[in-house]
């Protein structure tokens, strides 16, 4: 039963895309284009800030998902920019205060030619950039891709077929922009983490003045504090919401200490990367 519902949701959602997307190329020039992007990390909150900026006044969220996946999705990419700009609301510049517009697809961050894309169609766009402690972000992605039914390996096993299953799928996706990698988008556990390598490709391509980190476990905390700066960085209100949403997190059994350690030194050389890069140390490490 529980199968059959799923497929009528599934069903429902491809027809309600089919119909918003059709009407949304045809008025694409009268559409705001994104102010931001959520562009990653994977399991790193994205969906707890996308819904917390989504309730601001000035922020109007696209037609559907948080996340289009345009711009890492070889199908949808080719379908042009009017595809794109059709998900997003009609443009309300005549109002005031201003609106803003953006969307969250995290695997932007990881894909080898998303941000490049995305300078080259939105030479304005800002990045934000979510990062926590890749170890967790391991796990989280490990259990969120099973539950998908995208990984039927134990999570010591997938890791152990990473390197495997990764092998030359990033050089296939550069020489092929046709080619869908599922290995690179679902399997990679370790290589999402390892964050610094991914910014200083979104730093170079986009100037870092355009791409904010914010380090999930600094910003997701009572009373937001750091809030303010997100707002300032794209020059909206100041206005906070009432409560720190938590989204997609589910309760479960915890990580081996012995594969939790295994990874955290895995990760050692790839954090002192990113503590030079950022200029501080991450939470994870302090």
């Amino acid at each position: 039963m529980e199968t059959i519902t799923q497929t009528i949701r599934q069903t429902a959602r491809g027809g309600a895309r089919s119909v918003v997307t059709a009407v949304g190329q045809l008025s694409a020039p009268m559409r705001m284009k994104p102010t931001f992007i959520i562009a990653g990390a994977q399991r790193c909150a994205t969906t707890s800030i996308f819904r917390m900026l989504a309730q601001h006044p000035q922020v109007q969220p696209p037609a559907l998902n948080k996340g289009i996946h345009y711009f890492d999705t070889a199908e949808r990419f080719r379908r042009g920019p009017n595809y794109y700009l059709g998900h997003f609301p009609l443009n309300t510049a005549y109002r005031r205060p201003p609106r803003i517009t953006g969307e969250g697809s995290p695997y932007y961050l990881f894909h080898p030619l998303a941000i490049s894309r995305i300078a080259a169609q939105l030479p304005e766009v800002k990045l934000l950039v979510l990062l926590r402690d890749p170890v967790e972000r391991a796990f989280s992605a490990y259990k969120q891709e099973t539950m998908r039914g995208f990984e039927d390996l134990t999570f010591e096993d997938a890791l152990k077929a990473e390197g495997g299953r990764l092998r030359h799928e990033e050089e296939r996706i550069v020489t092929d922009p046709g080619y869908q990698s599922f290995s690179h988008q679902h399997h990679a556990y370790v290589a999402r983490g390892r964050y610094a390598v991914q910014l200083e490709r979104a730093f170079s391509i986009m100037g870092r003045e355009r791409v904010m980190v914010i380090d999930a476990d600094d910003f997701l905390v009572p009373g937001l504090p750091h809030w303010p700066a997100l707002t300032d960085y794209l020059g909206i209100s100041p206005w906070r919401p009432a409560d720190v949403i938590r989204a997609n997190a589910r309760p479960s059994d915890a990580m081996p200490a012995s594969l939790k350690d295994r990874l955290r030194e895995q990760f050692q050389d790839d954090d002192v990367q990113l503590t030079k890069l950022l200029g501080h140390v991450p939470s994870w490490r302090r």
